[in-house]
C-alpha cells in the first residue's frame, strides 16, 4: 500500500508492515508512477494539485487533511466513495493563542498605537488616566461578555484563557448543553444572546450552511461597541456587510485571520479600516501532533477499524 505524503511538513508516522511512504510536492501534479497510491495526505496543497490527485489517483480510498477544516479537500472532486479526515485537534492551541492575541489587540486599540508610532504621534487619547469601567465600549476582558460560534476544539482550549481574564463566555454550537465547563446554547438562541454581547468570537467551519452566516443579520443585533473576530473560514463572514457596518458606526471593529479571498485583495476596504486588524492567515500552520495522528489512522485503516476525525460526506 502506498502513501502519499506532503512535502510540505516534515512527518515522521510509523507506518504498518507493508506500507510505503511517498513524499510529493503539493504544488505541482502527482508523478505518474505514483497515481496508485492509496491513501492521500494534504497539507499546504495548491488547488491544482488537490484537483489532479482527485481526477488521477484513481486508487486512493482514502485523504487525510492536516487542516483542521476539510473544506479544500472536499472542493477538490475526490469520488463520493473516498474516506477524508481532517486534522482536528492538531490546531487547537496555535489558533487559541493567536485568537487570544487578536482579543487583546482589540481591547487594548493596539491597532491605533500602531498607527500612532508609525506617524511618530504620542495616542495621549489612549494612554493615561482612564475609566476603570468605561460604557459603551469593549476594553477589558473583564466581565466581557463573549459569544463564541462554534463551539469546539479550539473554543476549548480559548474559553478558559478568556475566562482567566474575567470574561463571561457562552459558546453556540448545534447541540446545547455544557461543554469544556462553558455553557453553549443552540443558533436559534444566538439572536437574543447578541445584544448583550462584547466580543463574538467565530470558529465555524466552510460549509454551504454556514457561507456568510456571520452578516448583517448579525450585525445590527450585536451592540455598536462590540468586535467581531475570524479565525473561521473566510467564506463564513459577509465581509461587505461587516465593512459596512464598521463604516457606519454600527459595529466598533474586527480582528480578522481569514478571509474569502486569501491574500486579502489589495483594494479591499478592510486594509484602510484603523478598527480593522488584519493577520495573514496566520493563526494555525502548525498542526501539532500531525506524524501521531497518522500513524493512528494508518493503523486503524490497514485493521479496519474506525477513523479518527471522520468527516461525514
Amino acid at each position: 500500500m502506498k502513501v502519499l505524503l506532503p512535502g510540505s511538513i516534515t512527518l515522521d508516522p510509523e507506518l504498518p508492515a507493508g506500507v510505503q511512504g511517498v513524499v510529493y510536492d503539493v504544488t505541482a501534479p502527482i508523478p505518474d508512477e505514483h497515481v496508485d497510491a492509496e491513501v492521500f495526505v494534504a497539507w499546504g496543497n495548491t488547488a491544482g494539485n488537490l484537483a489532479d490527485a482527485a481526477y488521477r489517483l484513481k486508487a486512493v480510498r482514502w485523504v487525510q487533511t492536516l487542516a483542521a477544516g476539510p473544506d479544500a479537500v472536499l472542493q477538490a472532486g475526490f469520488a463520493d466513495d473516498v474516506v477524508v479526515t481532517a486534522g482536528l485537534g492538531l490546531h487547537d492551541r496555535t489558533v487559541a493563542e493567536h485568537t487570544l492575541g487578536l482579543v487583546l489587540a482589540a481591547a487594548r486599540r493596539l491597532n491605533l498605537l500602531v498607527r500612532a508610532q508609525i506617524g511618530r504621534r504620542w495616542a495621549a487619547e489612549l494612554g493615561g488616566l482612564q475609566p476603570v469601567r468605561e460604557s459603551g465600549s469593549f476594553r477589558t476582558l473583564g466581565d466581557a461578555n463573549v459569544v463564541i460560534w462554534g463551539f469546539g476544539g479550539i473554543a476549548g482550549r480559548l474559553a478558559p484563557l478568556l475566562a482567566a481574564l474575567g470574561a463571561n463566555v457562552t459558546g453556540v454550537a448545534r447541540r446545547a448543553g455544557e461543554r469544556h465547563g462553558f455553557p453553549v446554547v443552540t443558533e436559534d438562541e444566538l439572536p437574543g444572546l447578541l445584544p448583550g454581547t462584547d466580543l463574538l468570537i467565530n470558529i465555524l467551519p466552510a460549509t454551504p450552511d454556514t457561507a456568510g452566516i456571520v452578516g448583517a443579520a448579525v450585525f445590527e443585533r450585536l451592540p455598536a461597541h462590540a468586535w467581531v473576530v475570524n479565525v473561521g473560514r473566510g467564506a463564513t463572514l459577509d465581509e461587505d456587510a461587516l465593512l459596512a457596518a464598521i463604516r457606519s458606526g454600527r459595529l466598533a471593529g474586527a480582528a480578522l485571520d481569514v478571509f474569502a479571498a486569501e491574500p486579502l485583495p489589495v483594494a479591499s476596504g478592510l486594509w484602510d479600516e484603523p478598527d480593522v486588524i488584519i493577520s495573514p492567515h496566520a493563526a494555525g500552520g502548525r498542526p501539532e501532533g500531525a506524524s501521531a495522528l497518522l500513524t493512528e489512522n494508518l493503523a486503524a485503516y490497514r485493521a479496519g477499524r474506525p477513523l479518527r476525525n471522520l468527516v461525514t460526506r
